[in-house]
């Protein structure tokens, strides 16, 4: 472990807490891709806007992601988000291919976000727990950025009825 700069952690709470950033790391990266396949993806109705709604969502998960991997390098750990790290430790299942209806990747992408939001819930907890409370803050405000862009991803979903 690099040389610890956060005050007032002991040497095995920031080693947890190294361990549980880089853990969420690995998913959010993860997350991150998954939206990138769904972008390149897309055709059919709503396209457009959807389309344009992931550059913007992106932007914001790759802040998420730099924070994260920030706060490890605070807590005197290596950030990993090397491809192996990311598919060995993420919690999200693989992103389907061979779709291409926006309705498909928006719900399949929704879900992977609600996997996400709900990991980062758990993780405010546990940092929470052990007295890091600028880690939960951290878990927190990536927590209610990725809660509503599920929320804005998931609304694109054309309701449709059986008549």
């Amino acid at each position: 472990m690099r040389e610890r700069y956060a005050s007032g952690l002991d040497d095995k709470t920031a080693k947890k807490m190294i361990e549980l950033l880089n853990a969420n790391l690995a998913s959010v990266i993860d997350l991150t891709l998954a939206g990138k396949q769904c972008h390149w993806n897309l055709q059919g109705a709503g396209f457009i806007g959807v389309h344009q709604l992931l550059d913007e969502t992106t932007v914001r998960i790759l802040e998420i992601s730099d924070n994260i991997a920030e706060r490890v390098v605070i807590l005197g750990g290596e950030p990993n988000g090397l491809a192996a790290r990311v598919a060995k430790d993420t919690v999200l299942p693989a992103y389907p291919t061979g779709i291409t209806a926006v309705n498909d990747h928006v719900r399949a992408l929704t879900e992977r976000y609600k996997i996400v939001a709900e990991t980062l819930r758990e993780a405010i907890d546990v940092a929470d727990k052990v007295g890091d409370q600028d880690t939960a803050d951290l878990f927190t405000e990536a927590s209610r950025i990725i809660d509503k862009d599920a929320w804005f991803i998931g609304a694109n979903v054309a309701v449709t009825t059986n008549k």
